[in-house]
C-alpha cells in the first residue's frame, strides 16, 4: 500500500513541479523581455508620474500598455499583486517530491556503496545540508562581494568554483542520479531563497514606505 501511495504522490507532485516551474521561470522570462523592450515614456502625464519606461504590446486580440515606474508609482493601487508564490510553490512541490522520490528510501537512492559507504541518516543530513550549506555561502559571496567594483563577476566566478566543488563532492558521496539531482536542487533552493530572504522583504519595505509617506530607498 505503501509503494502504491507513494507512486501516485510522485505522479501527481511531479506534475504539479513541473507546471509551477513553467510559471515561475516564464514569468520571470516575460519581465526580462519587459525590462529590455521598454521604451522612454512619450507622454508628459507619465514623465511627470515618474514612468521609466513603457511598451505597447498586442495579444490575444487585445492591446497592452505596461509601464514601469523606476522607484515608486505616485499612489499605491488597492489591488496589487506579488509574484512570490510562483517561486515558493516550486520550490515546496519540488522539496517534496524529493523527499518522498529520494529521502524516503536513501538506502536505494541516495547511498551507493561503490562511492562511499554511509547510514541512511547520514546520507540524508549530507544531502539536507547541501541545500542549506550553499544558500549560506552564495548568500555570503553576495553580501561581501556584491557591491564591490566588477562584483558581478567576481559573484559569478566564485558561484561557478562552488557549484563545481559541489558537484565534485555530490558525485564522491551519493549515487549518480542523487548526486546531479541534488545539484539542481541546491542551485534552485538559491534561487527560491533569494525570493524569500531578499527580494519580498525589500518589497515589503517599498510597500510600508509608501504607505507611510516616506522616501523609499531604490537599493
Amino acid at each position: 500500500m505503501e509503494t502504491y501511495l507513494l507512486d501516485w504522490a510522485n505522479l501527481l507532485l511531479r506534475w504539479l513541479h513541473v507546471i509551477v516551474a513553467i510559471a515561475w521561470i516564464g514569468s520571470s522570462f516575460y519581465f526580462v523581455f519587459l525590462d529590455s523592450s521598454l521604451t522612454p515614456p512619450e507622454d508628459e502625464q507619465l514623465k511627470k508620474d515618474g514612468v521609466s519606461g513603457e511598451l505597447w504590446a498586442v495579444h490575444g486580440g487585445g492591446f497592452y500598455h505596461p509601464v514601469k515606474f523606476a522607484v515608486s508609482p505616485p499612489k499605491l493601487p488597492e489591488n496589487l499583486h506579488w509574484f512570490y508564490w510562483e517561486s515558493y510553490s516550486t520550490w515546496l512541490s519540488g522539496f517534496a517530491l524529493f523527499l518522498i522520490s529520494y529521502l524516503w528510501s536513501p538506502s536505494v537512492y541516495l547511498i551507493d556503496p561503490k562511492v562511499f559507504v554511509w547510514s541512511p541518516g547520514a546520507a540524508v543530513a549530507g544531502a539536507l545540508a547541501f541545500l542549506v550549506v550553499f544558500w549560506l555561502l552564495y548568500d555570503a559571496i553576495c553580501r561581501t562581494l556584491g557591491q564591490s567594483k566588477h562584483g558581478d563577476a567576481k559573484v559569478g566566478a566564485l558561484v561557478l568554483v562552488l557549484v563545481c566543488v559541489a558537484a565534485w563532492l555530490a558525485t564522491h558521496l551519493f549515487a549518480g542520479r542523487a548526486a546531479f539531482l541534488l545539484m539542481g536542487a541546491m542551485i534552485a533552493t538559491a534561487m527560491s531563497a533569494n525570493v524569500f530572504f531578499w527580494i519580498i522583504p525589500g518589497q515589503r519595505t517599498v510597500v510600508a514606505d509608501l504607505k507611510a509617506g516616506r522616501p523609499v530607498d531604490p537599493i
